[in-house]
């Protein structure tokens, strides 16, 4: 007679093994009906799993995180049955969801073509209509390694093989399919929700390039075909704000084969990290920060004192000079503890904010690059903050302030708080991480902050805060961090004079607000669409004649607003004013300023916005005055 405790607390007794679907029953047919499987004490399972002893039980729904995780799951194992109805030959390998949906790699000869994708979707859907029972089976180790050889299927029977001995063997079975899989699935086909296959491409055989290349066909899969139009109506917009397609539109920046992963900066493109910078410096500098430069190449050895060599040696690239080997840093803290470590500190010095804006290098496999996205060659806006023990909870709380207040000047408004703890591998003892986590989380409370907890995920040295931005459709782009660090400061022998005349380890706080440059500067980009803000758009003004004999009076005009501060140019080619600023609005240009005859003698412009296809019309120094104001925006802040 199991007990089970209900989410609300609530315990209802049954008289023997009980499902999942009879707790949902006793509950309410509504919460039957959406019924998608179980969690058993924290463990996700069926639906139809009989419980037989005392246990904490809640209905998983295509609500909750979960049962839209076990939907995607599902849509891969229809789409391999569905392949394998059609195809027969193909060979099916692994199969997982995946964020906003799924994949299912597959073995074959032929290349699937457009016409095949949309047969396999048709499929699909009849295999829904089918309404076939999915069946959860288990198996000896042996009779499923030989079922999968005798059907032709040798990545499953590898992978069987590759389990560990006292795992057990789980198949399920929908139809005529038999696939294997941990599970938990759905009771039955016809309880998928709404899905689209969206993609075909090439990967080898467990990540391994060394091992065959596979076909990985992508879909997605939501609740409801509601859900599933909004999500297509983002990836169409995303599409549109492409960083790589507006990059080129407003000749901002290129990639090429001969530097993989490194980005050529174009004039404008340079000018906007430039004013990236310049906002970033200014607000370090009211925020007590000092600027430091430390070297980009740097011996093993002290990749080795500090843990980097053995922890991310993978990621670095390296070159050898005078039978030493030296290293192209990845990251920049190891250099501003040597700047720290010059000359005696005392507590009177604490905290020490050290800023840089340091470039490094990562070894990122081609395949994973994208745009300004991922990269190998990028900078930092790294800063490193050397504080005591009790200074950790007021640096956090005045870091946080500092991040949250950046971000809405860069149009961010949600902002989502993860914290990230101990990894498996790491570097210190138990104690030591104990008593960083333990600092960290006090911080979080005095804050004030909201925080979703991210397991075994922190750095290797120590915990950390992780600040994740939702932009203006809807997307989340993990950005800056800070991380508590007891470790570094101990491995590469750092020291402070304390008030008591002895030697103590200062705690460092690793923290950045934008992370990557390159890749902040793509998320603004796609943000924004392109159409920044006057006050960060590299090209601000473009003054365009309507006619040539207007071209003196739109010089004047220019270099008035040039002598303003303005970023400004002139169009005086000889082009319809119309073709012009369609060229312009392409480009981005926030402000056009048209000047024709009639602007000329009355010493006037008329200026037109981005997307707005009306025309104000103002005397010059007003305009300029008024473009001047706007134009500096949050480059003016003094806090």
């Amino acid at each position: 007679m199991p007990d089970i405790t209900l989410p609300d607390g609530s315990t209802r007794t049954f008289d023997g093994p009980v499902t999942g679907t009879e707790i949902a029953m006793s509950i309410g047919p509504g919460l039957a009906k959406a019924a998608l499987a179980i969690s058993v004490d924290g463990e996700l399972r069926d639906l139809n799993r009989p419980i037989e002893t005392d246990a904490t039980v809640s209905i998983i729904t295509a609500k909750d995180a979960d049962g839209l995780e076990i939907l995607r799951h599902d849509s891969a194992h229809v789409m391999a049955e569905a392949v394998k109805e059609l195809y027969p030959d193909t060979q099916v390998t692994i199969g997982p969801s995946i964020e906003d949906g799924f994949y299912y790699d597959f073995a074959r000869d032929e290349p699937f073509s457009t016409e095949d994708i949309a047969a396999i979707e048709a499929r699909m859907k009849e295999i829904v209509a089918r309404d076939e029972e999915i069946i959860r089976e288990v198996w000896p180790r042996a009779k499923a390694v030989e079922f999968f050889k005798q059907a032709g299927e040798h990545y499953k029977a590898e992978i069987i093989s590759d389990i560990p001995d006292d795992d057990e063997i789980t198949l399920y079975r929908q139809g005529e399919f038999i696939d294997l899989c941990r599970g938990p699935h759905l009771p039955s086909t016809r309880l998928l929700g709404a899905f689209k296959l969206t993609k075909v491409a090439g990967a080898y055989w467990r990540g391994d390039s060394d091992n065959e290349m596979l076909q990985r066909i992508y879909g997605t899969a939501w609740a409801t075909e509601k859900d599933l139009k909004a999500y297509l109506t983002r990836l169409e917009e995303a599409e549109k704000r492409d960083h790589r397609r507006l990059g080129r539109e407003m000749n901002l920046f290129h990639l090429q084969q001969e530097a993989i992963g490194m980005v050529f900066w174009h004039p404008h493109g340079w000018k906007l990290y430039r004013t990236l910078q310049r906002y970033m410096r200014k607000r370090l500098d009211n925020a007590g920060y000092v600027e430091v430069k430390t070297p980009e190449l740097i011996d093993r050895t002290l990749w080795e004192s500090s843990g980097h060599w053995e922890k991310f040696r993978e990621h670095m690239f390296t070159t050898e000079a005078e039978e030493r080997v030296l290293a192209l840093k990845p990251m920049n803290c190891p250099g501003h503890v040597q700047i720290f470590r010059q000359g005696i500190k005392s507590y009177r010095d604490l905290p020490l904010r050290m800023a840089e804006f340091g470039a490094c290098h990562r070894y990122e496999p081609s395949g994973a690059l994208h745009g300004l996205m991922r990269v190998r060659g990028f900078v930092q806006d790294d800063a490193h903050i050397f504080c005591t023990e009790d200074q950790i909870t007021p640096e956090t709380e005045s870091f946080c302030e500092l991040l949250m207040s950046i971000y809405r000047d860069f149009g961010f408004e949600q902002v989502l708080v993860k914290f990230a703890d101990r990894p498996p591998v790491r570097a210190g003892t138990d104690e030591v991480w104990d008593c960083a986590e333990g600092a960290l989380m006090d911080a979080v409370k005095s804050a004030g902050l909201e925080v979703h907890f991210n397991p075994g995920e922190g750095a290797f040295y120590g915990p950390k805060l992780e600040f994740v931005l939702r932009d203006a459709i809807g997307r989340d782009w993990q950005c800056g961090t800070l991380q508590v660090d007891f470790v570094l400061p101990e491995r590469l022998d750092a020291t402070y004079v304390g008030e008591d005349g002895d030697r103590h380890r200062p705690v460092m706080l690793h923290r950045a607000i934008l992370g990557s440059i390159e890749r902040f500067l793509g998320i603004l980009i796609e943000h924004h669409a392109g159409r920044f803000p006057l006050w960060l758009a590299p090209r601000q003004v473009m003054v365009a004649t309507i006619t040539d004999d207007t071209d003196a009076y739109a010089r004047q005009v220019l270099e008035q607003l040039q002598i303003a501060g303005l970023s400004a140019e002139a169009d005086l080619r000889n082009e319809k004013i119309g073709y012009k600023v369609r060229e312009h609005s392409v480009a981005k240009v926030p402000v056009i300023i048209a000047v024709g005859a009639r602007e000329a003698e009355g010493g006037t412009v008329a200026i037109r916005r981005l997307g707005d296809k009306k025309q104000e019309i103002l005397a010059l120094d007003e305009a300029v005055d008024r473009l001047r104001n706007e134009a500096v925006g949050p480059l003016a802040r003094t806090d």
